[in-house]
């Protein structure tokens, strides 16, 4: 019933969208829409799951599509790049002013301001629920005068312009946030125009004319969602789609190489365990679900070694992680008999399949396994609310910030708003918050590292490998963005030959 309800919300959601984008395209297209030579076909992953409301994990489709910015972006190395913000300073412990960047208009042609910047990180903060880069974290917006605010948190937080960066704290313009929630279409002020959205079917933006930046190349980008990876993988073969998301490892060895881009990944396929309830709640049954897996097995046999085997939380994205502290393992206990739920989604296609051999792997230790798997999109509240024993999950661990403090927090601290685990325990989070109290740089790693092992030590989650991504470009089609933290994938220098 709920799942029901919750898809028949998002469609909703969606398709209200699309009747509202009626005027704006007449308002915001440039015409380009009728140039569908010079237009980029692109084939998502997954559906929108919150209307596209930025606060949820659609915010990384509205950035991807160059639609909607934030005030701060990152690097390469993860560091702070100016945005809709040219410059800030930290002005206290708690408290950082950032200079808005002048002459930005949102696509609905309303002024780039302080004002406007107020009323999108407040409705951000007083989301339900929050934006996860927020969790764990208290801040409040001011305009100091027109063209500056002031950031104040809680509690010191050396990562204020990092969190800045996160997709779900992109600027919209303020009426995008009239009726509670967000609603990005018209509102955004990147180089493309969200004008139509489709439910969970399409979205097409346009170029926008009047952008602040350097115009982008394209015309427009047409998106559909297709979670099927056959699919999507087949779209890139036969030539209806010019960049492909996400393309199967079963899938990548049909297609012309020179079209298949292999990008490594913060993203790491775990094995969430519930900890609250169940067999998983006695500690030497989760020691003895982590003994079952095989994790070499499900690289070479699922991944055709297109992934790398995982020995925590944090892979070789981030190479410094590899440096980790040794740890003690709880002995593992009979787990003969033992009936458990394993779950997992179909949107990402080599997920089922893990699945298979996990419990392959789990029924030879003793369990007796019942599998579950379903869309996302419908299995996602049930999986927060501890309805499944295990849960396999591929997770992108610096997702947010460039920083994985807010990904464990988000996890596994008591409050965590994405706790699959049901996972809580004070020493943990003690650990988390000298982690994020920490300056960045060594400390700040060593810091994150002491965590991740207190975690593991716990088995709260078994980490088995970090994923490579497969990204299909057609011939042609140049500067499409292969980014480890899937944030951009079209730019405003995306372009035809």
């Amino acid at each position: 019933m709920t799942t029901t309800l919750l898809s028949t919300n998002v469609f909703r959601i969606g398709a209200l969208a699309a009747v509202g984008t009626l005027t704006l395209t007449g308002c915001f297209s440039s015409g380009a829409a009728e140039d569908t030579a010079d237009r980029a076909r692109v084939a998502m992953l997954q559906p929108p799951r919150s209307g596209l409301s930025q606060f949820s994990d659609d915010a990384f489709k509205l950035s991807r599509w160059s639609t909607a910015e934030t005030l701060v972006t990152l690097d390469d190395l993860g560091d702070a790049q100016p945005g809709l913000a040219a410059a800030w300073n930290r002005v206290d412990e708690r408290t950082w002013s950032f200079d808005i960047r002048p002459d930005v208009r949102f696509h609905n042609g309303a002024t780039l301001d302080s004002a406007a910047v107020v009323t999108a990180l407040t409705a951000a903060t007083t989301a339900a629920p929050k934006p996860r880069i927020l969790d764990g974290v208290e801040l409040t917006v001011t305009a100091t005068d027109d063209d500056t605010v002031e950031v104040t948190t809680e509690d010191v937080d050396p990562l204020v312009p990092q969190r800045l960066s996160s997709p779900q704290l992109a600027i919209l313009a303020p009426a995008a946030y009239s009726a509670g929630g967000s609603d990005p279409v018209g509102t955004g002020t990147g180089p493309f125009v969200l004008t139509a959205v489709n439910g969970t079917s399409s979205a097409t933006l346009d170029r926008n004319e009047d952008y602040w930046g350097e115009p982008a190349k394209l015309a427009g980008i047409d998106v559909d969602f297709v979670p099927d990876g056959t699919a999507r993988a087949a779209a890139l073969r036969n030539g209806t789609a010019d960049v492909v998301e996400a393309i199967p490892v079963s899938q990548a060895g049909n297609i012309d190489p020179s079209l298949v881009h292999e990008v490594p990944m913060p993203r790491t396929n775990t094995l969430y365990l519930n900890t609250s309830a169940g067999v998983f709640a006695d500690p030497a049954m989760r020691a003895a679900a982590r003994e079952s897996v095989d994790k070499d097995r499900l690289v070479e046999q699922v991944y055709e070694g297109r992934a790398d085997t995982a020995n925590g939380l944090l892979g070789p994205a981030l190479p410094w992680a590899a440096d980790r502290p040794a740890r003690t393992e709880t002995p593992a206990g009979d787990a003969t008999g033992k009936k458990i739920t394993l779950a997992t989604f179909t949107d990402r296609a080599e997920l089922p399949e893990v699945a298979v051999l996990l419990q392959q792997e789990l029924e030879a230790k003793g369990f007796v396994v019942e599998q579950v798997v379903r869309e996302y999109q419908f299995i996602e509240t049930d999986a927060l609310s501890s309805a499944f024993d295990a849960f396999i999950l591929s997770r992108a661990t610096v997702l947010d910030s460039g920083d994985p403090v807010a990904y464990m927090y988000s996890d596994f601290a008591c409050e965590g708003s994405f706790n699959i685990s049901q996972f809580c325990d004070p020493q943990v989070d003690a650990a988390l918050a000298d982690a994020s109290a920490t300056e960045p740089g060594d400390d700040r790693r060593a810091a994150i590292l002491a965590a991740e092992r207190l975690i593991l030590e716990k088995d709260a989650a078994v980490p088995m490998l970090h994923e490579r991504v497969i990204q299909g470009e057609s011939e042609g089609l140049t500067d499409v963005a292969r980014d480890p933290r899937e944030r951009t994938l079209i730019t405003d220098q995306t372009a035809f030959e």
